[in-house]
C-alpha cells in the first residue's frame, strides 16, 4: 500500500485578503476585520474611501482577523479590539462581511475539487485534501492547486503535504503566506522536532507553559520526554497523546462524508481567562464561536437540535454540557441562547483555557418539512 499524501490547505489571512480585493488601495497597510456596520468605509466625492481607524474604536469587541502587516505589529485574531488599538492605532478597521467570505470560500473549494475531489471541509478558510490516489508528482500537483485557487479567487493559500493530517496542519503554517511545504516521516526529526511545542494543534498556551516548566520547549523534547513525567503532570490520556503527536503519528482519515454528526468551533486562549474578571472578553469570544458554527451550518445547509459546550479549565479538566431544542435551528442567536443555558450548568469558579460550541443531531435543510425551522426569538423565550 502506498504512503498517504494528505494536504492541508489554509487560505492566507482569508477575511482580510477578501477585503483587500474590494479595497486594493489598502495593500501593504495594516488592516483588521472585526468592526460593525458603523465602520463601513465611506465613499467620498472624489471616488476614494474614508476608512475607520483602530484608534477611534470604543467598545468590547474582538477582532476576527488581521492581515500580515497588522500581525507584524503584534495584532492577531480573537484579540480584544481595544487592546489591538494600543498596538496598532493607525490600522484600518473594517466590518465583517460573512456573505462575501462564504462566496470566496465556495469558489476556492470548487477550484480544488476540480483537481482533487477527496476534500474534508474544516471551515470557511481551510480544508484537508487526500491526494493519495490523484495522479501527478506531489509538488507539481500542489502548484496546480495553488494556481487554481488563485485563478478562481485572486487569493493565495498555503499548503502542507505529508503522510497525515497532523503534520500537514503544522506544515501549512511554516512558510506563510503563499507557502508550500512537503515532508515525509523521515523529515520529522529535522523539520518538526526543532519547532516550539505549541506548533502542534492541541497544545495551547497553558500546556506549553507547563511543558516549559519541565524544561520541555520543543516538539523533539516532547518526543524524547520520560512518559512517566508527562503522565504525572498531564494525566494518562493527554500524556499518551503528546507522545504520539510529537512523533508525527496520526491515523485519522480525510472525512468526505456529506452527513456530519455535528459541527463545532473551539478556541484555546492565549492566556487563561477568568469567567468573572474577563467576562466581557469571554462573552465576545463565546458569541463569535456561535456565529461561526451557525455560518458553517448555513453554508453546508444543515440545522441541528442539540447544542453543546466544551470547557477546559486551567488544570486541564474538561467538561461538556448539552441541551436538546424542541425544533432544529441554524440561527446564531438561538445557538447562543442554548449554549448560554449549558454554560449556566457548569462551575465557573476558576480560569478557563479553552471554550468550544457544538451543534449536533443534524438534519439537511432540504429534508425538513415546511415550517420546521426554529425562528429567532422563540427558543428559551422565557429566560
Amino acid at each position: 500500500m502506498s504512503q498517504r499524501r494528505i494536504a492541508h490547505l489554509d487560505m492566507d489571512a482569508f477575511y482580510a485578503s477578501v477585503e483587500l480585493l474590494r479595497y486594493p488601495e489598502l495593500r501593504g497597510v495594516p488592516v483588521v476585520v472585526g468592526g460593525g456596520s458603523r465602520h463601513q468605509p465611506r465613499l467620498k466625492e472624489d471616488g476614494t474611501h474614508e476608512f475607520s481607524r483602530l484608534r477611534d474604536y470604543v467598545g468590547r469587541g474582538v477582532l476576527t482577523t488581521a492581515n500580515y502587516a497588522a500581525r507584524a505589529l503584534g495584532v492577531g485574531s480573537a484579540m480584544g479590539t481595544m487592546k489591538a488599538a494600543k498596538l496598532a492605532p493607525d490600522a484600518i478597521l473594517l466590518p465583517v462581511n460573512f456573505d462575501s467570505y462564504r462566496h470566496y470560500s465556495r469558489l476556492f473549494k470548487a477550484a480544488v475539487a476540480g483537481i482533487a475531489p477527496a476534500i474534508e471541509d474544516r471551515g470557511i478558510d481551510e480544508i484537508y485534501i487526500d491526494l493519495t490516489d490523484v495522479p501527478g508528482e506531489t509538488r507539481e500537483l500542489a502548484l496546480r492547486i495553488k494556481q487554481a485557487v488563485f485563478d478562481a479567487t485572486g487569493l493565495t493559500c498555503s499548503i502542507g503535504i505529508t503522510p497525515n493530517k497532523l503534520l500537514s496542519k503544522i506544515c501549512s503554517d511554516l512558510e506563510k503566506p503563499n507557502g508550500l511545504t512537503i515532508l515525509g516521516y523521515e523529515d520529522v526529526p529535522a523539520r518538526i522536532w526543532p519547532l516550539p511545542a505549541r506548533k502542534i494543534n492541541g497544545i495551547g498556551p497553558k500546556a506549553a507553559q507547563r511543558l516549559a516548566e519541565l524544561g520541555i520547549e520543543t516538539v523533539g523534547q516532547v518526543a524524547q520526554a520520560d512518559p512517566r513525567l508527562l503522565q504525572e503532570h498531564f494525566g494518562l490520556n493527554f500524556a499518551e497523546w503528546l507522545r504520539r503527536v510529537a512523533h508525527g503519528r496520526d491515523e485519522r482519515e480525510v472525512s468526505t462524508r456529506s452527513d456530519p454528526k455535528g459541527m463545532s468551533r473551539e478556541t484555546t486562549f492565549d492566556r487563561d481567562l477568568h469567567p468573572k474578571q474577563d467576562r466581557s472578553e469571554l462573552s465576545a469570544i463565546f458569541t463569535r464561536l456561535c456565529e461561526k458554527v451557525a455560518a458553517d451550518m448555513e453554508r453546508k445547509r444543515y440545522v441541528g437540535c442539540t447544542v453543546g459546550i466544551k470547557l477546559r479549565y486551567a488544570d486541564f479538566r474538561t467538561v461538556t454540557r448539552d441541551v436538546t431544542l424542541p425544533q432544529p435551528t441554524a440561527d446564531a442567536a438561538a445557538i447562543r441562547r442554548a449554549a448560554g443555558e449549558c454554560l449556566r450548568r457548569v462551575p465557573l469558579d476558576q480560569r478557563l483555557r479553552l471554550l468550544g460550541v457544538r451543534v449536533s443531531a443534524l438534519t439537511p435543510v432540504d429534508d425538513l418539512p415546511p415550517g420546521a425551522l426554529a425562528r429567532q426569538g422563540e427558543l428559551f423565550a422565557d429566560q
